[in-house]
């Protein structure tokens, strides 16, 4: 095991640059998830800690090294791919071990590690099928056996559960953060889904556009986005925005609807947005009034969409709502728990 420290790191492509002076600690044996839309420069980051991708700028160490010139094969790091890379013409158990063979371990040596992961795994019975014979949790298992076998200083998983359905991801980023707490191996792991981040983090790294938005521990991140890009990419529905003024303490809406606030932004003024998360907001009678528009009860829960001047409001209420499209619903956000951003730069104010 070994620490990962990646300090002002860039990667251009060409004149196009893609990371700009990514820096990041992560501790030895810790989990870290990069998590970030589509094209926000997370990949390339881990495929340079691999040694895939070169390094236009910067420094990467893994444990005392720097390794920014060393081949794939030389950083000790193992990597989980998202397409899972298993040779179809290889049994499992081959599949798994197949990179010790090629660095010439012991024939006995490797049967032992191979048969060690499978045991970790639950792959016992199926060493001697061929991956065309597995499901997909199975193959995402054995492309996991096979970084296991290594016995790496650091795990690097890119985006492994997103070829799955999604009662398996679930199954499978379980059974990847319990293979974790068992083999206490540093782990970066990649992902855009931010439900396998929370769930699955020691701590989240956000990238955007080749940028560190915020790192921090999960829940962190959820109770206080540092800024307006976090706190819309961090929970599940996505927090509300409200655009309008501070003033006196309560926030007042574009729309002309009026908010309470606390804490130190009651003090503040001036031009703001407002950030309130479904799941904080209560029904009162002296609330914001609002129109409903859809009404999706899941069982455990409620949501309801609600208009409000001219603005969606996404609502997640726990009890039973019997509010109809059409109808009017007065609503409170919790005004301990409202968040405030700079209107220009979106950073945080409160």
């Amino acid at each position: 095991m070994a620490s990962v420290d990646i300090r002002d790191v860039k990667k251009a492509f060409g004149s196009h640059a893609v990371i700009h002076g990514v820096s990041v600690g992560i501790d030895d044996g810790e989990f870290v998830v990069l998590v970030g839309p589509s094209g926000c420069g997370k990949s390339t980051l881990l495929r340079m800690i691999a040694g895939l991708e070169n390094i236009t700028a910067g420094e990467i160490r893994i444990g005392d090294r720097v390794v920014n010139q060393l081949p794939p094969k030389a950083r000790d790091v193992a990597m989980v791919f998202q397409n899972y890379a298993l040779y179809p013409h290889m049994t499992v158990a081959a599949n798994m071990g197949f990179s010790m063979q090629l660095r010439g371990t012991p024939k006995a040596e490797i049967e032992k590690r191979v048969a060690r992961a499978a045991e970790i795994l639950g792959l016992a019975p199926l060493l001697e099928r061929f991956p065309r014979q597995l499901s997909g949790g199975q193959r995402q298992r054995v492309a996991m056996g096979r970084a296991i076998v290594r016995d790496p200083q650091v795990f690097l998983f890119d985006e492994p559960l997103s070829n799955l359905d999604a009662k398996l991801r679930v199954a499978m980023r379980t059974e990847i953060k319990a293979l974790h707490q068992r083999l206490k191996t540093t782990t970066v792991y990649v992902t855009h889904d931010q439900i396998e981040a929370m769930t699955m983090a020691d701590k989240i790294v956000v990238m955007h556009d080749g940028i560190v938005e915020q790192i921090g521990e999960p829940l962190d991140l959820y109770d206080r986005p540092a800024n307006l890009f976090v706190a819309g990419f961090i929970g599940s529905p996505a927090m509300n925005f409200m655009k309008g003024r501070l003033e006196s303490g309560r926030f007042v809406a574009d729309g002309g609807a009026a908010v309470p606030v606390a804490n130190g932004a009651a003090a503040k003024s001036g031009r703001a947005t407002l950030g309130f998360r479904p799941e904080h907001i209560a029904v009162a009678d002296d609330g914001i009034e609002t129109r409903v528009v859809v009404v999706e009860p899941t069982g455990s829960e409620t949501q309801v969409v609600v208009e409000s001047g001219g603005q969606e409001i996404v609502c997640v209420f726990r009890e039973r709502i019997a509010a109809q499209p059409g109808e009017t619903l007065r609503i409170r956000p919790n005004p301990q728990l409202v968040h405030l951003f700079d209107e220009t730069s979106g950073q945080r104010l409160n």
